[in-house]
C-alpha cells in the first residue's frame, strides 16, 4: 500500500477525525479527505473508522492513497538549498527563481519538496514535506517549512489567522507614487485557466503596497500580504495598472523593459516560532538578477 502515515498531535484533541486530517494535510481538499473516509482508505491505529470519530491525540493515521500514484512519486534529490535558519522545528529557506515548490504536472522531480526530503529524511513523515505556504516558480525569496507535525499545525493556524507577516519587493512598470491597499477577491480567470483575476465571488485577498523608489516608467514597491492567494501580488498590482516587470502572464505590453521573470522577491518573513515565545524575523537582500535590473533602471534615464 502507498499512502500517508502520521501521528495526530495532542493539540487536536476533541476534533472530529475529518477536521483533524484536513488541518494536518491542508494540501488536500475536504472532498478528497471525505472520499478517502467513505471508501475505507483511512485507518486509525490500524482500524477502519468513521469521519465523525472524535480524536484525543497520539492516534496513528494511515491513509491509502494508492489511486494517487503520481502524487506519491516524490523521492529525495540532492538539490542545493539556501538555508537562512534551521532549528528542531522549522527551516527558513531563500528559494531561488526557477525552483518549483512541489511535484505536479510537468514537474514530477527537481522540486523544493525533493530537495527537502534529501536534506532532512524525517520530512517523509510530514505531509507535503512540511511545506505550508508557497511561492510561484519564478518568484524568489523567503519561505518557512515545518519539521514536525506540531510545528506544521502551528504555522497553518498562523497563516489562517493572518498573523504571519510576508513582505515582498516588486519592480513594476509605471510610476507608483502613493501607498494604499487593494482589497479585491481573486478567482481563476474565466477564460485563461493559467491566470487569476479579480472576481467578486472569489476568495478574499488583501495587499498593502508602499512605493520605495520611482523612475520615469518604473517603480520599486514594498508589498505586504494579509492573505496568500495564488498570484495575489501579480494580479493586484496589474489591477492597479502597475504590472510586474517581466511577468509573462500579466505583462505591460507597451513596456520596453525586459526581464527574464516576474521581478518579485519575498524579502521579509515574520512568524511566531512554534516552540519559542515571541516572534522571529528574517530579511534578505534582492537576488543578483533583480539587483542588476534595479541598477540598470536607475542608470537609464529613458526608463
Amino acid at each position: 500500500m502507498t499512502g500517508l502515515k502520521f501521528t495526530l498531535p495532542s493539540e487536536l484533541a476533541g476534533y472530529r477525525l475529518d477536521k483533524a486530517i484536513a488541518t494536518i494535510t491542508p494540501q488536500y481538499s475536504r472532498g478528497q479527505i471525505q472520499k478517502w473516509l467513505k471508501n475505507g482508505s483511512v485507518a486509525v491505529d490500524d482500524r477502519p473508522v468513521s469521519p465523525k470519530l472524535k480524536i484525543w491525540g497520539g492516534e496513528k493515521i494511515t491513509i491509502d492513497t494508492s489511486t494517487d500514484e503520481k502524487k506519491l512519486q516524490f523521492s529525495p534529490e540532492p538539490i542545493p538549498l539556501s538555508i537562512v535558519h534551521e532549528d528542531q522545528s522549522i527551516i527558513v529557506i531563500n528559494k531561488p527563481a526557477g525552483l518549483v515548490m512541489h511535484p505536479g504536472n510537468g514537474n514530477w522531480s527537481g522540486t523544493l519538496l525533493n530537495a527537502l526530503l534529501h536534506h532532512h529524511q524525517d520530512l517523509t513523515q510530514i505531509p507535503r514535506a512540511g511545506i505550508v505556504h508557497r511561492l510561484d516558480k519564478e518568484t524568489s525569496g523567503l519561505l518557512v517549512v515545518a519539521k514536525t507535525l506540531p510545528a506544521q499545525l502551528s504555522l497553518v493556524k498562523q497563516l489562517q489567522k493572518r498573523s504571519v507577516c510576508r513582505e515582498y519587493i516588486a519592480l513594476v512598470s509605471g510610476r507608483l507614487t502613493a501607498s494604499g491597499k487593494v482589497d479585491a477577491p481573486i478567482d481563476r480567470h474565466p477564460t485563461y485557466r493559467t491566470k487569476m483575476a479579480i472576481n467578486r465571488n472569489g476568495k478574499p485577498a488583501v495587499t498593502h503596497y508602499f512605493p520605495l523608489e520611482t523612475g520615469k516608467n518604473w517603480s520599486m514597491v514594498n508589498c505586504k500580504l494579509e492573505t496568500g492567494r495564488t498570484h495575489q501580488i501579480r494580479v493586484h498590482l496589474t489591477y492597479l495598472g502597475y504590472p510586474l516587470i517581466g511577468d509573462p502572464l500579466y505583462k505591460n505590453k507597451s513596456s520596453n523593459i525586459k526581464f527574464s521573470r516576474q521581478a518579485l522577491n519575498a524579502s521579509k518573513l515574520t512568524i511566531n516560532h512554534p516552540d519559542r515565545k515571541g516572534q522571529m524575523k528574517w530579511e534578505i537582500p534582492l537576488p543578483s538578477d533583480m539587483s542588476y535590473l534595479l541598477e540598470t533602471l536607475r542608470e537609464n534615464k529613458n526608463t
